[in-house]
């Protein structure tokens, strides 16, 4: 294609820039505009245009067109791309594209949404090794969640990946994972119970009295008949559904268990405000 038909399909609204040096057609960028997934696959795949060949989309990106979930996404418009040590293409990165040079196994790399990325596995140690502590239980525990990735093969990861920075706490994160946690919420929940030295509660327990299950708990911890409930922003958005919570705590307290619930901003804020209404939950069931 001559630049002056470059320029014409720009001018006419066919193409549209996408990243220096690389198009995309009109039509597409208005296909994914409202779809964050799309979004994110249209960026990586301009990123691999201007790198050139053998790289692929990585860590958050590649975590985004997954699917899975990250504690936040406010580096999302920041592109991040793996290239293999000695691969071809650009050396360096540009302007938006967070580059790692690393091995690439033929198993660590897959097609999703139309662009190669690294797999579910890899992608999850990656981040595991990079991020947080907190942050690499939400996307493992995502990944685990839905059935994107087994513990079998995080720990097949882990082995061919043995000596790279940041190995140990990923594998204190495989460890720690459990796909029993239904949101992003629970996963760090469990990460400050955690790190403020609660014992590990049970998750996703039925409770109920001798005569009938009255519900699922989101955390329980058996021996002091104690109940956590995480409560997400729209969790009492209805009133009715409210209604239902409160009558439920009733009858969950009638069977001899204290319910202790807390908010999104409690555990972040004050993960130790809500560690110390759990244990004098314990201490007053220790004292009926």
């Amino acid at each position: 294609m001559s630049r002056a038909l470059l320029r014409r399909l720009v001018r006419q609204g066919v193409l549209l820039p996408v990243g220096r040096g690389v198009y995309a057609r009109a039509a597409l960028v208005a296909k994914v505009a409202s779809d964050p997934v799309g979004e994110q696959a249209l960026r990586v795949a301009a990123a691999l245009a201007a790198m050139g060949p053998g790289v692929v989309g990585s860590h958050r990106s590649a975590a985004i067109i997954h699917g899975l979930d990250l504690l936040d996404r406010q580096q999302a418009e920041m592109v991040a791309v793996t290239r293999p040590p000695r691969g071809s293409g650009s050396r360096s990165a540009r302007p938006g594209i967070c580059l790692c040079n690393a091995t690439l196994p033929a198993g660590h790399v897959t097609v999703c949404r139309g662009v190669p990325v690294t797999s579910v596995a890899r992608t999850a140690v990656d981040l595991a090794r990079t991020s947080s502590f907190r942050a690499g239980v939400v996307v493992m525990d995502s990944a685990l969640r839905d059935g994107k990735v087994s513990k079998a093969e995080l720990h097949a990861v882990l082995t061919t990946c043995g000596r790279w920075p940041g190995l140990q706490r990923a594998r204190q994160v495989v460890a720690f994972s459990d796909a029993r946690s239904e949101s992003v919420l629970e996963s760090i929940s469990r990460v400050a119970f955690h790190e403020q030295g609660l014992p590990p509660p049970i998750l996703q327990a039925w409770v109920g009295d001798a005569e009938e299950m009255i519900g699922r708990a989101d955390f329980l911890w058996r021996d002091h008949r104690t109940i956590g409930e995480a409560d997400g922003a729209i969790k009492y958005a209805d009133p009715s559904r409210a209604r239902a919570q409160l009558r439920r705590d009733a009858r969950l307290r009638q069977a001899g268990f204290k319910v202790v619930h807390f908010t999104w901003d409690e555990i972040i804020h004050e993960p130790g405000q809500v560690a110390a209404s759990i244990r004098a939950a314990f201490h007053r069931r220790a004292a009926v």
